[in-house]
C-alpha cells in the first residue's frame, strides 16, 4: 500500500490542528473536604475514633485517581491528650481560628468542663466555627459549643446523662434530650458516644450521597442509619425514676397496650386518686400519664414496623384503634408516619435505588 503523505501546510488547515492543546472545559473533581476533630485533656475516646473512622472509610471508597473527600486532623492545645480510657495520643496543633474550614467536630468526655472554663479554647472554637462551613458536636462536646455562644436559640441534643446539667447552665439553648442527633441550621449534635458514628454518616450521606454513606456502614458492620428523631434509649428506661414505684405499672402497661389505658384505669392500677396519680407521675418521671402511654405505644409500634408488620395490624395491637391515630402519634414523636418509618426500617428491605434506608443491621462488604 502506498504511504499517504501530507504537507505541512494541509495538516495546519485541518479544524483538529486548530483545536487548543488542552480541552477548554477540564471535568470538576470535588474539592477535598477538610475536617478537624477537636480534642482535650479528658476527651471521650469514641467520641473521636467513631467520627473519624467514618470519615477515613469514606476515603477508602474514594474512585480510582480521585481525591480523597476527607481531608482529616486531629487537634488539640496540647501535643498528646490522654482520653478518659487512659490512652494517650498525638494530636495537631490548634490551626489558625480564621483559616477555612468545611466542618469542626469538638468530641465530649468527662474532660468537658474543663474545658469550658479555659476562655482561649472557647474563643478559638467559637472564631473556628465563624469560619466553618459546618459546625458539630459528639455528646457533651455540645457544652463547648454551648459555652462558645454557637447554640443559643437553636435545637440541640446532648448525652442524655447531662441534660438537667446542660439545661440548667445553658437555658437560651432549645434543648430536645431524645434525639440521636439534632440538625440547626450549619450546626448539628449529638446524643451519647455512639451516636457520634450516626452523626458522621448522617454527615457522609449529606456530602456524598445515600451509596456513600451505606457502603461505609455496611464495612463498619453498623445501621444505616438510625432515624435522627429515635430516643436515644428506650422508653420503659427512660421512664424509670430513682424509686421504682411505677416499674410494675410500666411492665403492666406493656403487656397491655391494646386495652383501655385511661387516666382512671392506670390511676386505679396504681391504687390512686386520678389526680393524685397524675400528680406523683410527673414528679417521678417527667411525663404525663397519657404521653408515657403513647410513647410506649409508639415504641412497640416502631419495633412491629421493623418487622414487617401492616401498618393497620400495628395500629390494633398497639392500642392506637386506628391508623390516623398512629399515624399522628409517629408524626408527633418521630416527625414520620408509619408508612415511610416501615419504609426506611423494616428488616429485609433494602434501599434499591428509591433513597429510602436500611434499619436492618448491615453486612459487611463483599468485596473488600
Amino acid at each position: 500500500m502506498a504511504a499517504l503523505l501530507v504537507d505541512a501546510a494541509t495538516l495546519a488547515a485541518q479544524p483538529a490542528a486548530r483545536s487548543p492543546k488542552a480541552p477548554r472545559f477540564l471535568p470538576t473533581i470535588p474539592p477535598t473536604r477538610s475536617v478537624e476533630i477537636l480534642c482535650y485533656p479528658g476527651v471521650q475516646l469514641l467520641d473521636v475514633a467513631g467520627p473519624l473512622q467514618v470519615f477515613a472509610s469514606a476515603n477508602e471508597f474514594a474512585p480510582l485517581g480521585a481525591p480523597a473527600p476527607y481531608g482529616l486532623a486531629v487537634v488539640a492545645a496540647a501535643d498528646e491528650v490522654v482520653a478518659t480510657a487512659g490512652l494517650p495520643f498525638r494530636t495537631a496543633p490548634l490551626p489558625p481560628a480564621d483559616r477555612p474550614l468545611h466542618t469542626l467536630v469538638v468530641a465530649g468526655g468527662r474532660g468537658v468542663d474543663a474545658a469550658c472554663a479555659d476562655p482561649a479554647l472557647v474563643g478559638w472554637v467559637r472564631r473556628r466555627a465563624a469560619a466553618a462551613q459546618r459546625t458539630t458536636s459528639v455528646c457533651s462536646g455540645a457544652f463547648l459549643l454551648a459555652a462558645a455562644g454557637l447554640l443559643d436559640g437553636r435545637r440541640a441534643v446532648t448525652h442524655w446523662d447531662r441534660c438537667a446539667q446542660f439545661a440548667r447552665q445553658y437555658p437560651a439553648v432549645r434543648l430536645d434530650p431524645d434525639p440521636i442527633f439534632v440538625r440547626d441550621g450549619a450546626i448539628w449534635t449529638s446524643a451519647g458516644v455512639t451516636a457520634g458514628i450516626d452523626l458522621a454518616l448522617a454527615l457522609v450521606e449529606a456530602d456524598l450521597g445515600h451509596a456513600a454513606a451505606l457502603a461505609v456502614a455496611r464495612q463498619l458492620v453498623v445501621f444505616l442509619k438510625r432515624p435522627g428523631g429515635q430516643a436515644q434509649f428506650s422508653t420503659v428506661l427512660s421512664l424509670q425514676s430513682r424509686d421504682g414505684r411505677f416499674e410494675r405499672l410500666h411492665a403492666w402497661i406493656c403487656d397491655n397496650l391494646s386495652a383501655d389505658l385511661s387516666l382512671a384505669v392506670l390511676a386505679e392500677r396504681a391504687a390512686m386518686s386520678p389526680r393524685s396519680f397524675c400528680r406523683h407521675y410527673r414528679e417521678a418521671t417527667g411525663r404525663t400519664p397519657a404521653r408515657a402511654v403513647e410513647a410506649l405505644r409508639v415504641e412497640a409500634a416502631c419495633r412491629m414496623l421493623e418487622a414487617g408488620q401492616p401498618v393497620g395490624r400495628v395500629a390494633t395491637r398497639c392500642g392506637f384503634g386506628s391508623e390516623e391515630t398512629l399515624r399522628r402519634s409517629f408524626l408527633r414523636a418521630l416527625g414520620v408516619g408509619p408508612q415511610a418509618y416501615r419504609a426506611r426500617f423494616a428488616a429485609g428491605m433494602t434501599d434499591g435505588g428509591s433513597g429510602r434506608y436500611e434499619r436492618t443491621m448491615a453486612a459487611t462488604d463483599p468485596t473488600r
